[in-house]
């Protein structure tokens, strides 16, 4: 095997990963029934159980690299904040999802919007809070590591249903990573003409 093909076979399989991952997250959210707890199945809690908080937690730490390097070269639109704050206010609400399967808060069945920074919030300010926020959610990977629930322990997603707190971990990378691909910087827009 070259040199070439040890890096390029790793990169296709991890493309092929966060796809099926994204594709079966974004099925599950627009479909009913069957075919949505299959996808949730297959896509989350399935690869998610095969793990442990130790690789969830590195696996949100490798994805919150990546997010913070595509927010930094965002360039700064409306659309982007927007992206950005979407992503901040999904990540929170899960955190406090995480929470109530740590025992440290009452689960309540709320949106996620409450947890979204104000519409003032810059741009720079969204970077902070977005590196600030993944930190959080690592930790509470940390701690799912040293006081694992129950495996049969669930706490409800208001579209996807009940969700192990290891497919919650899931859930919360894959959303960030595909809402992240939304960011568009400088050159992107020359580009398109915007």
């Amino acid at each position: 095997m070259t040199k070439r093909s040890k890096v390029f076979v790793p990169a296709v399989v991890t493309v092929a990963t966060v796809g099926v991952a994204a594709g079966a997250a974004y099925v599950a959210r627009n479909h009913k029934g069957d075919v949505k707890e299959f996808f949730v199945a297959q896509g989350l809690e399935r690869p998610a159980g095969r793990m442990s908080y130790t690789d969830l937690g590195q696996g949100l730490e490798r994805g919150g690299v990546f997010l913070a390097q595509r927010a930094t070269r965002a360039a700064d639109t409306d659309a982007n904040r927007a992206v950005l704050t979407h992503i901040i206010g999904i990540e929170r609400w899960g955190q406090n999802r995480l929470r109530a399967a740590l025992g440290q808060r009452a689960f309540e069945r709320d949106e996620h919007h409450p947890y979204k920074p104000g519409a003032g919030t810059t741009l720079r300010e969204l970077q902070n809070l977005l590196s600030q926020t993944r930190a959080q959610t690592v930790d509470l990977a940390r701690q799912l590591h040293a006081a694992p629930p129950q495996d049969d322990l669930k706490v409800e997603h208001n579209g996807l249903g009940p969700l192990t707190p290891k497919a919650w971990l899931r859930y919360l990378t894959q959303h960030a990573d595909l809402e992240s691909r939304k960011l568009r910087g400088a050159k992107d827009l020359k580009a398109l003409g915007e």
